[in-house]
């Protein structure tokens, strides 16, 4: 669940954050890095939320499950 951060709505920040993780074999997610941040609260906030995440599905290359690494946006907007 995305909570935004308090300092980050009082001096209104917005925006979106690019991370970049590797879904392992077993699903967990590991190597989580921002790749285009918004600022330090936004940012650390996206990473607690992919890595509270629930087990991903893994990649496959020829019926092997295999380490993937993927890069999601995750939009911050006030209301």
């Amino acid at each position: 669940e995305l909570k935004y951060p308090d300092y980050s709505l009082e001096v209104g920040d917005e925006g979106c954050v690019y991370l970049s993780f590797v879904v392992e074999t077993d699903g967990s997610i590991g190597d989580v890095k921002v790749t285009k941040g918004v600022s330090f609260e936004i940012d650390k906030e996206a990473k607690r939320v992919i890595k509270n995440s629930p087990k991903w599905k893994p990649g496959k290359t020829s019926n092997k499950l295999v380490r993937t690494r993927i890069t999601i946006p995750i939009n911050f907007v006030i209301n």
